[in-house]
């Protein structure tokens, strides 16, 4: 038996998106940026996307920008909110997706002060600490905080952030790439001045994503040469991508509740089914109130065998990581466990899922778990 627990690394694309995108990748194969009438077909193509895009989240077609994929839509707010928007100052955490802190950190070699705001002990933002972060006088500030950890599943108090950058005059960027169609955001109602998306993140081809900015905070060109997505972002542009990123993004959204609702089932099942089997068991980030759902993150107690719980259970046919697919090649462990304070005796796995896991696949799991740690089940009583 196969099992795929990873969909916070990427997720498998939905049929349905594959047949919207097939025409694209075959018939119509014309340049957008050609002024005949194969170029004007997929440019036609390209905008209903757009609008698609626009429409799920309250936003204008004007506001949204196709890029590659998440990590360029972040490197393309940050380095272009201090290139042309003045931006002297950003205000980030510790437990961003490293496109976000790496970002920073290279910001930060130029020139720009960085500050990263204090967390508690389940990796959660400390408001009162954001609010005097920006009530310090630093020149103009941009606040990157995710909206969901993409490793322990916490999810930011986005009205209450961008309340405050509106109070102390900073400008707010949200990696929003785990949460798209999987929380409902309304830029109307919330006051983000940026935030990004990744296609293969919610059932969509990879190479493909957004960003959206704010009527009024128009920056320059990130990538330099054609006039492509009105001289924003140069290159011709990922057509089959975008219509597929627009697609998944409709179904995602569309059928958001009972997503949710058989996610959340699947979830809550494998947690109480690994309380109940293996004794000093405990779970990452937030558990109550708002979570990012999708996501499990699992401490493991200490264990001769848990060092290669991972690779045993590839071994197994299950796919699950210890952190960001992006770490992956690094062997210092995860970045957020480290800025938690994470007991470094325990072993943590995480487990992710999408609307394609079921009850059986975490029956399969567990009953792995349970003989690759040496755990004896628990008689029946």
């Amino acid at each position: 038996m196969k099992v795929y627990f990873d969909n916070a690394a990427t997720t498998a694309l939905d049929p349905e998106v594959l047949e919207a995108m097939m025409p694209y990748m075959s018939d119509y194969y014309g340049n957008p940026s050609s002024i005949h009438s194969f170029g004007r077909f997929t440019r036609a193509a390209i905008e209903k996307s757009r609008k698609k895009v626009a429409e799920l989240l309250n936003a204008s077609t004007g506001e949204i920008f196709f890029t590659s994929g998440g990590t360029e839509s972040n490197n393309m707010i940050l380095k272009c909110a201090v290139k042309d928007l003045g931006v002297k100052r950003i205000i980030s955490s510790a437990i961003e997706h490293h496109c976000v802190l790496h970002t920073v950190e290279d910001l930060a070699e130029t020139g720009i002060e960085t500050d990263y705001v204090a967390l508690d002990e389940y990796g959660r933002v400390d408001y009162e600490n954001l609010e005097a972060l920006l009530r310090e006088e630093k020149g103009k500030t941009l606040v990157s905080l995710m909206y969901a950890n993409n490793e322990i599943g916490n999810v930011l108090d986005a009205d209450r952030v961008a309340e405050l950058c509106k109070e102390y005059g900073a400008l707010f960027h949200s990696d929003t790439v785990q949460a798209i169609a999987h929380f409902p955001i309304d830029v109307q109602k919330t006051g983000i001045d940026f935030l990004t998306g990744s296609a293969h993140k919610f059932h969509g081809p990879k190479g493909s994503g957004f960003v959206f900015v704010r009527s009024g905070r128009m920056m320059k060109p990130f990538i330099h040469g054609g006039a492509q997505e009105r001289n924003m972002r140069a290159g011709t542009e990922n057509l089959y991508g975008i219509v597929g990123l627009a697609k998944a993004m409709e179904r995602a959204v569309e059928g958001m509740e009972a997503h949710a609702a058989r996610i959340r089932n699947v979830r809550q099942y494998m947690k109480e089914a690994l309380l109940r089997h293996i004794p000093g068991v405990a779970f990452n980030g937030v558990q109550e109130g708002d979570f990012l759902f999708t996501v499990l993150n699992v401490s493991f107690p200490p264990s001769p065998k848990s060092s290669m719980l991972l690779f045993n259970l590839d071994i197994a046919g299950i796919a699950a990581s210890g952190g960001s697919a992006c770490s992956s090649g690094s062997d210092i462990g995860s970045h957020v466990m480290q800025a938690l304070d994470a007991p470094e005796e325990r072993s943590n796995v995480r487990f992710s899922f999408s609307k394609y896991n079921t009850r059986e696949e975490v029956d399969y799991v567990v009953e792995k778990l349970l003989q690759i740690l040496g755990v004896k089940e628990k008689s029946p009583a």
